[in-house]
């Protein structure tokens, strides 16, 4: 991918300038953000937003703006409050056909044992305020379905890909649920070919140039369905040929304003983990560097475009960012850099820390 693709894709993402300037236009610009690690999510959220702090991430979740719950590959994301039933409805039961065996098996989650659980987690959050999830697994296991042995996560994350519920916000460093009905407002159902067509538009206004083979790994839907979503939107959109792919395009970007090129991105990032193909942005003898054999993605450094390290944040109150480079950094790179640890800072509101 040429340097002028890297660039497009750093502004549709709002890396190189922030997109929008509230959080939930932020998520829903992205269609869907990566939040399996909750701290780094926050921040690839703020980084995207103007002047966002983690009070006002934080603030907008407890308002309900954002749900964060498992829409697509089993994964956890954020997502825009009026998104929430569409994709759920559209991407999960997927996930759920290619599960219903395993847990039935694995953990004796039957349909039979899964309807009991419905209507116990239904009676414990219906009156629409968050309960904690040990208080939940309570609930299970009063009914005589142990909690433990992950069986506990097993049932509440089957009961969200269900559109059922979802989490809610945080008491201190617990995760809470909800119950989506009592948290959400009702929306009209989508068709399956209305669904297809608006995740395909949504998908590249957050994340273009991509190609259908990322929009099927993002979403985890079929190549099939995902060359079906992009064709039933082309009338919108935009195609080129690179290097023997088809690239799709949404519609062209505002004027930007001046554009930062270097950034500090967080563990789990949309600009890595939204596309199959990460070649365009890091070198195949770094990959392993930064995505591990155990699936973890780690925060990276991004110069022009490309991941040129790896960093991570002290624990103590001085917050130092210490860099893990791929190759000998300039002099510019590293006061760009931490330019990129202040903003993190600020976004924390932390002490300004020290890169290094």
């Amino acid at each position: 991918m040429t340097p002028a693709l890297l660039r497009h894709r750093l502004q549709r993402q709002g890396i190189a300038t922030p997109v929008a300037d509230s959080v939930a236009a932020t998520v829903r610009h992205l269609a869907a953000m990566q939040a399996q690690d909750y701290a780094a999510s926050l921040f690839a959220i703020g980084l995207r937003t103007s002047g966002a702090t983690l009070a006002t991430v934080e603030a907008a979740i407890a308002r309900g703006e954002i749900v964060r719950t498992w829409p697509m590959r089993g994964t956890l994301h954020w997502l825009a409050r009026e998104d929430v039933r569409w994709m759920v409805a559209l991407m999960a039961p997927r996930v759920q056909a290619a599960n219903a065996a395993r847990i039935a098996r694995d953990h004796g989650l039957d349909e039979h044992t899964l309807a009991r659980c419905r209507r116990a987690i239904e009676a414990a959050l219906s009156h629409g305020r968050p309960v904690m999830r040990g208080d939940l697994y309570a609930q299970l296991d009063a009914i005589g379905v142990d909690s433990g042995g992950q069986r506990g996560l097993q049932v509440l994350g089957w009961m969200a890909h269900e559109g059922l519920i979802c989490q809610g916000p945080r008491e201190g460093r617990q995760p809470t649920f909800v119950w989506l009905d009592a948290w959400i407002p009702a929306a009209a159902t989508l068709s399956r070919e209305e669904a297809l067509h608006r995740l395909a538009l949504r998908y590249l206004q957050g994340h273009a140039p991509a190609s259908a083979a990322d929009l099927a790994w993002w979403s985890g839907l079929t190549q099939k369905d995902a060359k079906l979503a992009l064709e039933s939107a082309s009338s919108s959109l935009l195609r080129e040929t690179h290097a023997g792919d088809v690239l799709w395009h949404a519609a062209a970007l505002p004027a930007a304003r001046a554009a930062r090129s270097i950034h500090l991105l967080p563990a789990f990032d949309e600009y890595l983990i939204g596309y199959r193909d990460r070649s365009p942005v890091v070198a195949d003898e770094q990959l392993r560097r930064v995505i591990g054999i155990n699936g973890l993605v780690n925060p990276t450094v991004i110069v022009d475009g490309r991941v040129v390290g790896t960093w991570k944040r002290d624990a103590d109150a001085r917050g130092h960012v210490r860099i893990a480079p791929f190759r000998p950094l300039a002099e510019k790179e590293r006061l760009g850099i931490g330019k990129a640890a202040a903003r993190l800072a600020r976004f924390l509101g932390a002490p300004a820390p020290v890169a290094s």
